[in-house]
């Protein structure tokens, strides 16, 4: 194959159907749309969901529980994660959107309990479970909350 033998695929490359625009286009007068009723008319139509009257699915399923608008969504990261650093290293949030460990620190970054830590490091983040800083401080290190 050479450039210019270069096509797109069939059928990807359509031509626009232009409605309403004579007799002879195919799609003149009611512009493929019938006659009259409520999806003939200009903006007509139904709205996501309406089931001709029926009481709608969303409405006939019970409402249960809550979304709180304050809450704050951690990134978490394990203790085992944590032994990729150096000896000695100062863990901060930064460093770990940095190194890739975490994508998006939302709210900020908790640091859980999972797996052993086998270095020594000082770990800053907003917040810590029990276990972690439990295992943290055994190791050697210091859990500083930001």
């Amino acid at each position: 194959m050479k450039l210019h033998e270069l096509k797109p695929a069939e059928g990807s490359r359509g031509v626009r159907k232009r409605v309403g625009r004579g007799i002879g286009s195919g799609t003149g007068k009611t512009a493929g749309k019938g006659h009259k009723g409520q999806k003939a008319r200009s903006g007509g139509g139904v709205r996501p969901g309406f089931e001709g009257g029926q009481n709608p699915l969303f409405r006939r399923l019970p409402k249960r529980g809550f979304t709180n608008v304050n809450r704050k969504e951690y990134a978490v990261v394990n203790l085992e994660t944590l032994n990729r650093f150096d000896e000695g290293t100062e863990v901060t949030p930064e460093l770990l959107i940095e190194s890739g460990v975490v994508s998006n620190a939302k709210a900020g970054i908790k640091i859980l309990g999972n797996g052993n830590l086998e270095k020594k490091l000082t770990v800053r983040a907003h917040k810590f479970s029990g276990s972690a800083k439990e295992a943290i401080e055994a190791a050697g290190g210091q859990a500083e909350v930001v």
